[in-house]
């Protein structure tokens, strides 16, 4: 049930007026230029993300921000809602057939029906230059680089900023 809310929250998803606070008062300009390169679903999953940390009590800057922009890398290229839906779908029951279908070093090498799977696997990397391109700190860039690296044990600041924001992530 919570992946058809998902889908159809996918479909309708947009950022209100009223939610520019939270852009304005965590990114820069060169920041927002970022999170608006983002397709209207990401850029609202985001914000949800944000919202859902502070709910539950964090305010560090740089995992806010994270949060803001973990997914900017998904603006490299298309993914379309077919191929979203089998990324998590595949993620869960396939896992080696997500891998195949992720696989390439760049899109060009991918044929087209390919390049959101592709995009989806380096978007991370992509997502963490382009927040170091608009001056995000290097606690902000890592988190974003590594937001989809499971967190097995709690070493550092670093890796428990990750686990909230991979929790937030999780959850909407």
């Amino acid at each position: 049930m919570y992946r058809f809310r998902q889908f159809f929250c996918a479909l309708t998803a947009r950022v209100g007026d009223g939610e520019e606070w939270a852009l304005a008062e965590l990114l820069t300009p060169p920041q927002r230029a970022v999170f608006r390169r983002m397709a209207p679903n990401d850029q609202r999953h985001s914000l949800n993300v944000c919202v859902t940390l502070r709910q539950a009590g964090y305010e560090d800057p740089a995992l806010l921000k994270a949060a803001l922009l973990h997914d900017a890398g998904k603006a490299a290229g298309r993914i379309w809602l077919w191929q979203r839906t089998l990324i998590v779908l595949f993620r869960r029951w396939a896992p080696r057939l997500l891998r195949w279908l992720e696989r390439g070093a760049s899109c060009e090498e991918a044929p087209w029906w390919r390049i959101g799977f592709v995009i989806n696997r380096l978007h991370p990397e992509l997502g963490a230059s382009w927040a170091a391109q608009a001056g995000c700190s290097s606690t902000t860039v890592a988190l974003i680089r590594r937001h989809q690296e499971p967190v097995q044990v709690i070493k550092s600041e670093q890796d428990r900023l990750l686990a909230a924001l991979q929790w937030a992530d999780g959850v909407n």
